[in-house]
């Protein structure tokens, strides 16, 4: 008898629902967020407060053991959790609220993945150009035992061609998670603006943006918290890995659209042309910051393939998705708009992509501190492979 892992490991939510209606006096739940020594993986826990904050000024420091998160050693394990946003929590609803922080030292300092407090310091600088973004998060659900869910224990699904945006229980896996986390995000506030069913099957998506600012990442971040919590309510596991199944199967990206004041005018192509070039002399450095691993985990996912451009190339075209950055084909016609780089892992920390795309592009860096330094055995035979399908 095969025994079913999510039935196995779940519990009944309805016996949690009863205690989550009783009165919790004046006294709220305040869940504190952080990203951990990974630079990916998200971490919380939750503190009580005396009344319900109305501000983030209100939310008191906290701490935890960084020895058990990546972040510290030894004697002096006590991280710094510092409050920068706050949300209302969907998940134990009232007064109760979800707090985005950054990660300290003990002597406070900011912890080696806390991104956050420079990406601050960059958007500040560029406050004049008004630079938006839309970040669109690809993720894959899987099983509990880490098999994409939906798909065959022995063997696989049919080949990619009907699961984008797909509808219909052989096409799609796992709808319901999908529309409870747009639910969760609409009543958190995250400006989520879309999601969809991506190309290979138990893939998906959902859209973040236009924001302004650091509030872009922010936003990104509390929305994969919750995707997170929302999928573990359903037993399933939400991954971000940027190639979670090797072979002729799409990997997971987060595509960054990004545009100024003056790219939004009329004759901003202009502008937008103009950052293309900048960003193709600053490719390696932005490929280091594009995945948490400096472009190693985006190694098996720009390969050229599956709607990529190569890691190790530059490229740029309008409506092509197999480019570096895609001009959309609206802002070809009209002269003016955003562009899109294609090139962010799944993975990726959206305060490192944002700022590198701000310095590059707004505050004319035209030396970022990281750099991308290519595999060329790797790449000789990704373009061996490349040439060979062409």
């Amino acid at each position: 008898m095969t025994t079913n892992l999510r039935a196995q490991f779940g519990t009944d939510k309805g016996v949690l629902s009863r205690y989550l209606a009783k009165p919790q006096g004046e006294r709220c739940q305040a869940m504190y967020i952080w990203i951990d020594g990974t630079g990916e993986n998200l971490r919380c826990k939750t503190k009580s407060l005396e009344k319900e904050p109305k501000t983030v000024a209100e939310l008191p420091e906290w701490n935890f053991d960084g020895s058990s998160t990546g972040q510290a050693t030894g004697v002096n394990s006590d991280v710094y959790l510092k409050p920068v946003a706050m949300y209302p929590d969907p998940f134990r609803l009232g007064k109760n609220k979800l707090v985005l922080c950054e990660t300290y030292t003990h002597d406070k300092q900011p912890t080696a993945s806390n991104f956050r407090w420079r990406c601050e310091q960059v958007m500040a600088a560029a406050t004049e150009h008004h630079p938006w973004f839309g970040m669109e998060q690809e993720f894959t659900l899987l099983d509990i035992d880490g098999h994409p869910f939906g798909w065959p224990k022995n063997g696989f699904p049919g080949p990619q061609g009907p699961y984008y945006c797909g509808v219909g229980a052989n096409k799609v896996y796992g709808r319901d998670v999908i529309e409870s986390h747009y639910r969760a995000c609409l009543y958190t506030g995250v400006h989520i603006s879309g999601t969809n069913a991506e190309v290979m099957p138990a893939q998906w998506e959902f859209q973040v943006g236009p924001v302004e600012g650091i509030d872009m990442a922010d936003q990104l971040w509390i929305g994969r918290f919750l995707l997170h919590r929302t999928a573990e309510d359903f037993g399933i596991i939400a991954s971000l890995d940027p190639k979670p199944i090797q072979g002729d199967w799409n990997g997971a990206g987060c595509h960054t659209n990004f545009s100024t004041e003056k790219m939004r005018a009329e004759g901003g192509i202009k502008e937008i042309y103009s950052a293309i070039e900048k960003l193709s002399n600053a490719h390696n450095a932005h490929i280091a910051y594009y995945d948490p691993k400096r472009g190693k985990d985006n190694e098996r996912r720009l390969t050229g393939h599956h709607e990529t451009a190569c890691i190790s190339q530059f490229s740029y075209g309008v409506a092509s998705r197999a480019s570096s950055i895609r001009i959309p084909r609206q802002t070809d016609a009209e002269g003016f708009g955003y562009l899109e780089d294609r090139r962010p892992s799944s993975n990726c920390d959206p305060y490192s992509v944002t700022e590198a795309i701000v310095r590059t592009c707004c505050l004319d860096v035209r030396k970022l501190s990281l750099s991308y330094t290519p595999d060329q055995e790797k790449m000789a035979a990704a373009a061996a492979r490349l040439a060979i399908k062409k």
